[in-house]
């Protein structure tokens, strides 16, 4: 009975652990799929005029001081849109690999 009460309590740990992490799965991955129109906007603002005008503002110090404008960092804006195409490419990898374990047990 022992080892019956163990495994059961084993189980129910592991239930317990999965429920919680597919429930911040659930909550991290809707926030990142809500996230990706402002990354589109932020790659097309990237790519525009009006932001190789304000770059060149701000390497003019036209701008005011106390202006945050960590946007206009070339480095801040790759770092985050090469993030944003390694985690759907790994989220797709991610998938197919499970799509296959799931495959091969059947």
């Amino acid at each position: 009975m022992t080892d019956q009460i163990s495994r059961i309590q084993y189980y129910e740990s592991l239930l317990n652990e999965a429920s919680a992490v597919l429930k911040q799965y659930d909550e991290a991955l809707e926030a990142f799929v809500r996230v990706q129109k402002r990354i589109s906007e932020l790659d097309a603002y990237y790519a525009s005029n009006e932001w190789k005008a304000d770059f060149e503002a701000s390497e003019r110090s036209e701008l005011p001081e106390d202006l945050l404008c960590g946007v206009l960092s070339e480095d801040g804006i790759d770092h985050v849109l090469d993030d944003n195409r390694e985690l759907l490419a790994r989220t797709g990898t991610i998938a197919e690999e499970i799509g296959q374990e799931r495959t091969d047990c059947e």
